[in-house]
């Protein structure tokens, strides 16, 4: 049996104990310590990380009674001064705290209860039980749970007997059938957990909502606490700074100035699509009259294929020769006709690619193919103007 100093004191950093065993397995090697201050991964909380022995702790399991260390190497030491990543647990800390208390909000607010949690290496996520959540809803959930936390509530963990556990207004039944551990947030909630968590509310820092989505019917609510939530506060202002600057504009007028930008975007847009046509005529006219025999083969440098597809549409609405163009830039190759040739497009071009490593296909009257290099291309589109013209 490890006995688990977390439970006590989710603060403590550094101790030194004795080393009870030592395993190897295939994933690795493990040592189990009398008194362990490192949380092994469950309960949608990430394992600790740290130094036993001054030995990288890789990851940390709980067997039934047991805690697993797993390391680099085993220690020479009957005993070992252990140390924990203090970074990782404040945040891991941070998050889970902020969880309960978001959770409680959710629920006190709009009935929404959380059926899941997730504590990510980036971001939180809890999924709660409701169709959807309004803006104006998440605004509010969001003020409320920093309210609670400039309250300062005090946190605090205990164990109870089952019975006792069954006095208290749990948010839900607990798993545990022996000793329960109680997570109370002062004024807030009690909750059965086994997680680590700050002293008291204020330590959470802040909490910021950052997007939603649904989820099996769910709503799911991405989040950030304490250092996260400033480090994404520090980062978007980072990045309206620099939007600023290049819009040579302040903050107060930048939705203004994004809304003329749009505009006028829009309005090259229309004029960029009139002259494209425009273009697109006279390189249909001089494309017709460059028809050899029963085809109209043409290299471009630069073209899309977006381009070459809209050029062959335009082509075989005036004529009823097949239409070859191919594209450098792009290292693509696209045939067509209007209907009045036997020839399947679609079929020519599966049946012939491989032999020039290409991929693609397409219908009877227009199909399109990439290749790896413009020498594949450029041999695929040779043979195709010999076999069909």
């Amino acid at each position: 049996m490890t006995t688990r100093l977390y439970f006590d004191d989710a603060y403590l950093t550094h101790w030194t104990t004795r080393i009870k065993d030592k395993l190897e397995r295939e994933d690795g090697i493990y040592v189990v310590l009398e008194e362990s201050a490192f949380y092994p991964h469950g309960g949608g909380q990430p394992n600790d990380t740290g130094r036993i022995g001054g030995i990288p702790v890789l990851d940390v399991i709980s067997e039934g009674d047991v805690v697993l260390h797993k390391v680099e190497r085993f220690p020479e030491e009957a005993e070992a001064r252990c140390e924990i990543d203090w970074d990782r647990r404040f945040d891991h800390m941070q998050q889970h705290s902020g969880q309960h208390l978001l959770s409680a909000v959710c629920r006190e607010l709009y009935e929404a209860i959380t059926v899941s949690f997730h504590l990510g290496e980036d971001y939180c996520t809890i999924d709660v039980e409701r169709p959807e959540l309004s803006a104006e809803q998440l605004e509010a959930i969001e003020r409320e749970a920093n309210r609670h936390i400039y309250l300062n509530h005090k946190i605090s963990s205990y164990f109870v007997t089952q019975e006792e556990a069954s006095r208290l207004p749990l948010v839900k039944p607990p798993k545990a059938v022996d000793r329960v551990r109680i997570v109370e947030m002062e004024d807030v909630e009690y909750n059965g957990c086994g997680g680590t968590h700050v002293a008291a509310t204020g330590a959470i820092g802040m909490i910021k909502l950052l997007k939603t989505e649904k989820q099996k019917g769910n709503v799911r609510i991405f989040f950030k606490c304490g250092y996260r939530a400033l480090r994404e506060f520090q980062e978007q202002q980072h990045i309206l700074a620099t939007i600023t600057a290049k819009l040579k504009t302040g903050r107060d007028s930048i939705l203004e100035r994004l809304d003329k930008w749009e505009d006028e975007q829009k309005r090259l847009q229309r004029e960029y699509d009139t002259l494209k046509e425009a273009m697109d005529e006279v390189t249909v006219s001089e494309l017709l009259e460059k028809r050899e025999g029963g085809i109209i083969a043409q290299i471009y440098a630069d073209k899309s294929l977006k381009d070459l597809q809209s050029l062959a549409q335009k082509l075989t609405a005036q004529t009823d020769a097949a239409v070859l163009l191919a594209t450098e830039a792009e290292q693509k190759v696209v045939l067509a006709h209007n209907g009045s040739l036997s020839l399947s497009c679609g079929a020519f071009f599966k049946e012939h690619l491989s032999a020039y490593g290409g991929k693609g296909g397409g219908s009877d009257k227009l199909a399109q193919a990439g290749f790896s290099s413009w020498a594949d291309a450029l041999a695929f589109y040779e043979f195709v103007k010999q076999t069909v013209s």
